[in-house]
């Protein structure tokens, strides 16, 4: 006879996405290096686009994401890390990225500049700095594809994963969930082999990876697979 016990469905195991920050690759073979990262099995590229007033720096403009677009199919997840990105939100959209984020401390008028990402038919994200409370994203997580996590202070690469960020990333995830929103939760900064698993128990769905995935020790697919299996999957 057969039994009638009700087999217990487990729930599937939710893909975790990593999105190679090509500010760690090589600036001379920029094209050859998303197409690496491609290959090995990204989910997106990461293009940290900084203006020198926001943060210190100055890396790519529009340009670099139209040069890239022609390298890879995959979503490029585009971090304006800029002053007044709503000035540059329409030149980044034609170039090509699929996901335009900007910072909450850079916009007085979050949800106007939201809108506008949207109304051009690209996803639009927020992002924390480290010392931002989640209070300044909180009225616009409904209107939001992505929430992006600093786990370190925006401006400059290879730099150590900040420990209260997991407190954040937790809280975060809770809210989402809480209100049965899609967002996707993104952490980016200090992301290694170390501190991987971490980030992923506290709720990230995306990781953004610099140093560790482009370095001189490796291939980038033997660093995709390495950061795989740290964050407790292989594929």
């Amino acid at each position: 006879m057969a039994s009638t016990t009700p087999l217990r469905m487990h729930p599937a195991k939710p893909h975790i996405k990593l999105a190679p920050s090509i500010l760690s690759a090589d600036f001379s073979r920029m094209g050859e290096a998303v197409a690496e990262a491609t290959r090995a099995g990204a989910d997106y590229v990461h293009v940290d686009v900084m203006d020198g007033r926001f943060v210190p720096p100055i890396t790519f403009g529009a340009q670099m994401v139209a040069a890239l677009r022609r390298w890879t199919p995959l979503p490029l997840d585009v971090h304006l890390m800029v002053a007044e990105p709503e000035r540059q939100i329409p030149l980044f959209a034609e170039a090509g990225a699929n996901i335009l984020t900007v910072h909450a401390e850079a916009c007085p008028h979050l949800q106007r500049v939201v809108h506008q990402i949207k109304e051009l038919g690209v996803k639009a994200g927020v992002t924390l700095n480290p010392g931002t409370p989640i209070s300044a994203v909180e009225e616009a997580l409904a209107d939001v594809d992505l929430v992006l996590v600093m786990s370190v202070n925006p401006g400059y690469g290879g730099q150590r994963f900040i420990p209260s960020s997991l407190d954040k990333l937790r809280r975060l995830r809770g809210m989402l969930d809480a209100r049965g929103l899609a967002a996707e939760l993104e952490v980016d900064g200090g992301v290694n082999e170390a501190t991987a698993a971490s980030v992923v128990e506290a709720g990230a769905q995306v990781l953004v990876a610099g140093s560790a995935i482009f370095n001189d020790r490796e291939s980038v697919a033997q660093a995709v697979e390495r950061l795989r299996r740290a964050m407790g999957r292989s594929g």
